[in-house]
């Protein structure tokens, strides 16, 4: 087997995991350890090759030429030394916690969700450290942050603020990432990973190498939790015990670490890069040690501890020698076991004595005696107490520190750093053990030790760190080769032991252990004077929720201008842009060098003037409204005038389109008028006539940029080479749905996904809204509405089956006649529209997953489709055959896959904006409006459609509502029409101009 079998099997995992807690509930667990252990074994076989120096490689065109300069984009695996050490913690740490959590785990308690994200946070994780290109190791580091924020949002209110800060300091970090990747890419001209480390650019630029370097390294700390992302990862608490082990030991911190030794590769000797390694690291650990010693609830106190400790490995990281690497990646080992199990014996503390509050507990030692050893030892081990693991790793970061590439003095202010967070580090890891089992006042007579299938997989790891030791020499020759795998050349002298002698580091130590013996014998008087001091004058929370209003402020500042209904306010930027444009042109003449007089012949007919007319007219009439319902149809007469235009120009795929959206927007755009009141607002003489100023002078502006832009030119170079040699390229003859479905499909996939994202946005933000009482201004009730009814239902017998036939019809000559999948979408969605005109009311036309499996049907196919493309080498090639005597291509299946989005978003349209959500209609829609009333706490009394009624005293909006209630105010005391007493209203007025 190859090395993609690794990812594979957890992504089998992943597949067969809805099954299987379907099957067996929380024991789920079991089977998906089975597949991590296959997927660890497999990894085992490829040592012998990765520990020998040739490492293992797999690769796939994933996308050919997309990228600039003829690039393509691989899915690139390679397992060499250090991708195997991380792929490998990963694997084993995470089967320990699926076992941990089936004890755990109560029926109940989200089993499906804890699994899916669980196993899907396993596949990012692998993917990103066997990635050996940057777009793929880019998409994996972005799962990990999406795997992070869901499993953290899981565990309900209390994690919903975490879970979004998390997200903004994650989501941040790939921002910087992906600015570092591109300028890497840009500079290397490559996306292949090795390649791409292994340039001679960052030898030949210095200062591109440091810019590109602390941007990568400040990537890196908003996953390792390094200032200024720290605060993060002790908001991360809220998730489940299982989730913050995995997270915390071998999942999202060590996807920070592991950039960080990857990019050592080309960084480790640019200044700039060492010196922000080592300062940041070394102060964030020094600092969230002493926070850490602050905590009361154990599991903050071991996330401030996972923080603190990261940052020794950073800063030795930074150190950039063989050594120094070949340290981190030690205590990166000795931090997963000890960390991993710390958790898990916190979450069994709370599991049986119902707290994780030390000031709740009592001395549980008797109580709890094997929970107690199992603390113990990975506490010993965290606070580097021999002869741990943790205290032979220590004692190596200690070493590395001394080679530091600073001054004389920089070296001892470093140590001396290190010196104080390894105080700090002794003392909170004392604190963790006597505060939980030892002090406390509470009587711990009903407490009970925990079952043997809760604590052996809690208390495995950490006590591992004893004797891993006495077996750590056999780690020194894989060590060596990890070393080598990252800054290259032949270094071979990692030597695991104990004693090494009287050495600085060893000093330290000592040093270290008598202070630390001395604050546990006064520890309540420290404690005292610690716990209720405040150490920095804000919190990490404060300063995010500081700078979050901070940019909230600035937006509404800068949205200003944009914050109204009134046309005017938003064209006029338009205008000013346009006009200065003009002005330019009319300074310097000539556009891309061609004069702007160039006439082309035969592009001005003079039947070009009826469809003109229609416009015109159209366009009139609208302005000349005073009825919504009349404004929405002859706003249709205007398109159905480009409609007619663009079929005169040829373009007969584009005029159907535009007719059919011209239908389907009138139908829609009466779902919403339909709560709006029947007539527009009266506005005053001047504001008629400055908007009219205004969209006069946006239309001349208009029309002479597009007349002096490309209303003068020939077909384009592109444009010619699409007519030429795309039936050629494609054996297609509809030379527009092969761009949207071949040349570029990914743009058309992208604008799938859109479209879906869109949906779901629809249906979030109508369901939101509050279900207000009938305004008499509104159209009310059709009197003998089933009779109104019949006739059309009569119709839809039969056009519905037409409708849809000429659809399927469309879609299939689309690649060599007028047609396509939006077109033919078009014409299904117009069958759509036509049942749900036949329906005597409001209804919903599906049920209400129907909407998301079209959109995400559609989507699914779409990107199956592009797999398939990997028979031809590259993702989304176009695959070409006949069958039964007609040309078919997987072009057709894409086609397929956008006809069901665009019916999706229709549906979905039609469900939330059709459905029975009409105010004051006696239930709300669905599911979603039940929950948006339970969370905005707004109860309004059922009332009927078409009665007189008046905003309820009782009614409250909720917090920030109180543009919704001006508006709703407005729309109030707007004038409903003929005979009308209401004022106008000034906001309404203003809308309306």
């Amino acid at each position: 087997m190859t090395l993609i079998s690794v990812p594979v099997l957890v992504a089998v995992a992943l597949a067969v995991t809805p099954g299987a807690v379907r099957l067996l509930g929380r024991h789920a667990g079991w089977p998906l350890v089975a597949l991590f252990a296959t997927a660890a074994w497999q990894l085992g076989r490829l040592a012998p090759d990765v520990f020998g120096g040739v490492p293992v490689t797999w690769h796939a065109t994933w996308a050919a030429d997309v990228l600039p300069g003829g690039m393509s984009a691989d899915f690139s695996l390679q397992l060499d030394p250090l991708s195997f050490v991380f792929a490998m913690l990963a694997l084993v740490i995470g089967s320990v916690v699926f076992i941990y959590s089936v004890s755990y785990l109560h029926e109940g308690d989200g089993i499906m969700s804890f699994y899916v994200l669980m196993t899907g946070f396993m596949l990012a994780v692998l993917l990103l450290v066997l990635a050996d290109d940057v777009v793929l190791l880019f998409i994996a580091w972005e799962l990990v942050s999406l795997a992070s924020f869901m499993l953290i949002a899981r565990s309900g209110s209390g994690g919903e603020d975490g879970a979004m800060r998390t997200l903004l300091l994650t989501f941040t970090g790939g921002l910087l990432l992906l600015a570092g990747l591109g300028l890497a890419v840009w500079a290397t001209g490559t996306t292949d990973l090795t390649a791409m480390l292994s340039s001679t650019v960052w030898d030949d630029k210095p200062l591109f190498a440091a810019l590109v370097g602390v941007l990568i390294a400040f990537a890196a700390f908003s996953k390792a939790a390094q200032f200024p992302f720290h605060p993060w990862l002790p908001e991360a608490m809220a998730a489940a015990t299982p989730v913050s082990a995995f997270l915390h030991a071998a999942a999202v911190v060590k996807a920070g670490i592991y950039l960080l030794l990857r990019f050592s590769t080309a960084f480790h000797a640019v200044p700039a890069w060492q010196v922000t390694l080592i300062v940041v690291g070394m102060g964030t650990a020094v600092a969230t040690a002493v926070f850490a010693i602050q905590q009361t609830d154990i599991k903050r106190l071991t996330a401030y501890s996972t923080v603190s400790q990261l940052g020794w490995i950073v800063a030795t990281i930074g150190v950039g020698t063989h050594f120094a690497i070949m340290a981190a990646v030690v205590h990166t080992l000795a931090h997963a076991m000890f960390k991993s199990s710390l958790f898990m014996l916190a979450g069994v503390v709370d599991h049986q004595a119902g707290t994780r509050d030390m000031r709740r507990l009592g001395p549980l030692w008797r109580r709890m005696p094997w929970t107690f050893g199992a603390m113990v030892i990975g506490a010993a081990s965290m606070a580097a107490v021999p002869p741990t693991f943790g205290f032979m790793s220590k004692e190596g970061m200690l070493e590395a520190f001394t080679e530091a590439p600073l001054s004389g003095a920089g070296v001892i202010v470093l140590l001396l750093a290190a010196g104080v967070g390894a105080l700090a580090t002794f003392t909170y890891s004392a604190r963790l053990v006597l505060g939980v089992f030892v002090d406390g006042p509470r009587d711990v007579s009903d407490v009970r030790e925990a079952p043997a299938s809760l604590l052996i997989p809690a208390a495995l790891p950490g006590v591992l760190s004893l004797p891993i030791v006495f077996f750590a020499g056999w780690l020194d020759k894989p060590l060596d080769e990890v070393s080598q795998a990252v800054l290259g050349g032949n270094w071979a002298q990692t030597h695991l032991a104990l004693w090494h002698g009287v050495t600085v580091p060893l000093l330290i130590s000592v040093a270290v252990l008598i202070a630390g013996m001395v604050l546990i014998i006064a520890r309540r008087g420290v404690y005292q004077v610690v716990l209720e001091r405040k150490l920095v004058p804000f919190t990490g929370v404060q300063a995010i929720a500081a700078g979050v209003n901070a940019a909230r402020r600035v937006g509404t500042v800068l949205a200003r201008p944009a914050m109204s209904h009134a046309p005017s306010r938003h064209l006029a930027p338009l205008l000013v842009l346009l006009g200065t444009y003009a002005a330019a042109v009319a300074v310097a003449p000539g556009v891309g060098g061609r004069p702007l007089a160039a006439k082309v012949e035969g592009i001005d007919q003079l039947s070009d003037l009826i469809p003109l007319a229609v416009v015109i007219i159209g366009a009139l009439a609208t302005v000349q409204a005073r009825n919504r319902l009349q404004a929405a149809v002859l706003l249709g007469v205007t398109g159905t005038g480009v409609t007619l235009q663009v079929i005169m120009l040829g373009a007969p795929d584009v005029a159907m389109t535009q007719f059919m959206v011209e239908i389907l927007t009138v139908v829609l755009m009466m779902l919403v008028l339909r709560h709006q009141p029947r007539a527009f607002t009266e506005t005053t003489a001047a504001r008629r006539a400055g908007a009219a100023l205004v969209a006069l002078a946006v239309g001349a502006a208009t029309f002479g940029a597009v007349w002096a832009l490309t209303g003068r030119r020939g077909k384009s170079e592109i444009a010619q080479w699409y007519l030429e040699q795309g039936p050629k390229i494609t054996n297609e003859g509809n030379v527009v749905n092969t761009i949207l479905v071949e040349f570029r499909a990914f743009d058309t996939m992208g604008e799938l996904a859109v479209l879906g994202m869109a949906g779901v946005a629809m249906a979030a933000v109508v369901a939101s809204i509050p279900r207000w009482p009938h305004d008499p201004a509104m159209p009310g009730e059709l009197p003998e509405r089933v009779l109104n009814a019949l006739p059309m239902q009569m119709l839809v017998k039969w056009m519905v089956p037409f409708l849809f036939a000429i659809s399927v019809i469309v879609l299939w000559r689309g690649g060599n006649e007028p047609g396509g999948g939006f077109n033919a979408a078009l014409l299904g969605a117009s069958a759509l529209m036509m049942k749900y005109l036949a329906q005597p009311d409001d209804r919903d036309l599906f049920r209400h997953e129907t909407p998301y499996l079209l959109s995400a049907g559609g989507v699914l196919i779409a990107i199956g489709t592009g797999f398939l493309g990997f028979a031809k080498g590259s993702f989304l090639a176009p695959l070409h055959g006949h069958l039964l005597h007609q040309h078919v291509t997987t072009a057709l299946i894409f086609d397929v896959g956008v006809y069901l989005a665009v019916l999706g978003i229709v549906a979905t349209a039609l469900n939330f904006l059709g459905g029975p959500t009409r105010p004051g209609s006696e239930k709300p829609h669905g599911d979603l409006g039940r929950d948006t009333e339970q969370r905005t706490g707004i109860n309004r009394p059922p009332m009927q459609v078409g009665t007189r009624g008046t905003l309820p005293h009782d009614v409250a909006l909720p917090d920030g509502d109180e543009g919704d209630e001006e508006l709703f105010a407005a729309s109030l005391s707007s004038r409903a029409g003929k005979g009308s007493r209401r004022p106008a209203a000034p906001h309404s007025q203003e809308d309306d101009a």
